[in-house]
């Protein structure tokens, strides 16, 4: 848990965010930056952003303190803003949804819209208002873009009526194997939702995207994933959180049969380790041991077709897995 070495009540900061702002050098920059570009309400061009999106990635809480991430999806226009400071959603409770226990009046939430045919995104965080069992406003806390690095471009077209279900009920995992492991392998995108809680604040909740090349989460033998993180923003929004509060969530999408795979459960962050050097692009890593796996078929009605040249230019510039344990067997062979 980081001390708080300066004064955070008055920062855009929380000190987590700081430790790690400080550890790169970037703490009064970042300070600046924060107090310019988080925002208490939606931008214009945000405001009309929402509504195109034909899904939504949510970040929640449940009762026991743990964090969950997931996707759901309806019709373009099924997100608007009546004012600045309110995103109204038209999404009936998903009981199926682990997520949806975290979703209920006054609840903290963390939303990302993210349009994965033109990389535009635009995150916030605030407390849901329930205007009912089909639908909930949220009450902007903060509101900032996000740049375009590492997402994947894919088209999407729905399977079926949004508000039709799957007709499979959730299945429990004890571990990582069989689907969940294959989806994680084939993986080049993963959402993960992270919070903290912030004194005379309340709760905090981000949600945000990760990308790479396929297969850039590794599961190692002991089923704990571990994620490399790469050139970004520098808010530290979801590795900030980790260092203040280690609780995460994670969810993977099958783009082309709508499958998901939830993930709740202990992360940490790694500043030091010979595999941060080894593996291509990372600047630090971080680690997930799961402690419940929740994996839901043709959850989403919606089916993505990658574009031929949709590869990240950011994500090409990241290495592998294979990659790094080569050059660290290498490192260890030139040694002995």
């Amino acid at each position: 848990m980081p001390t708080e070495a300066q004064n955070t009540t008055s920062s855009p900061w929380h000190a987590g965010e700081i430790a790690l702002q400080e550890k790169v050098g970037v703490a009064k920059r970042m300070d600046e930056v924060g107090r310019r570009v988080l925002r208490d309400h939606l931008i214009e061009q945000h405001r009309q952003f929402y509504p195109q999106l034909p899904f939504i990635v949510l970040g929640t809480v449940d009762a026991g303190g743990n964090a969950w991430a997931t996707v759901r999806a309806n019709r373009p226009g099924f997100l608007e803003s009546p004012d600045a400071r309110t995103l109204s959603v038209r999404l009936p409770r998903e009981q199926l949804d682990p997520a949806d226990v975290g979703m209920d009046d006054g609840k903290a939430v963390a939303m990302l819209g993210i349009e994965l045919h033109t990389r535009r995104r635009n995150r916030l965080n605030g407390t849901i208002h329930r205007t009912g069992q089909n639908g909930f406003d949220v009450r902007v806390g903060q509101s900032y873009g996000n740049c375009p690095q590492y997402i994947q471009l894919r088209d999407f077209e729905f399977a079926r009526d949004p508000i039709q279900p799957s007709g499979y009920d959730p299945v429990s995992f004890g571990n990582l194997d069989g689907r969940p492991a294959e989806m994680i392998a084939k993986a080049d995108t993963l959402f993960v939702a992270s919070y903290v809680d912030r004194d005379n604040e309340g709760r905090q909740i981000d949600v945000s995207h990760r990308g790479g090349r396929p297969g850039f989460v590794r599961i190692g033998e002991d089923g704990v994933l571990t994620i490399p993180d790469f050139a970004g923003n520098l808010f530290f929004n979801t590795l900030g959180n980790i260092l203040a509060n280690p609780k995460a969530g994670l969810v993977f999408v099958d783009f082309e049969s709508g499958d998901l795979l939830q993930l709740s459960g202990d992360a940490a962050v790694v500043l030091e380790s010979p595999e941060i050097a080894a593996f291509q692009g990372a600047e630090r890593l971080w680690r997930f041991r799961p402690t419940q796996i929740v994996y839901r078929q043709e959850a989403l009605p919606l089916r993505w077709r990658s574009r031929a040249d949709g590869r990240s230019p950011n994500s090409l510039m990241t290495g592998s897995w294979d990659e790094a344990a080569a050059r660290l067997r290498a490192k260890a062979l030139a040694r002995s």
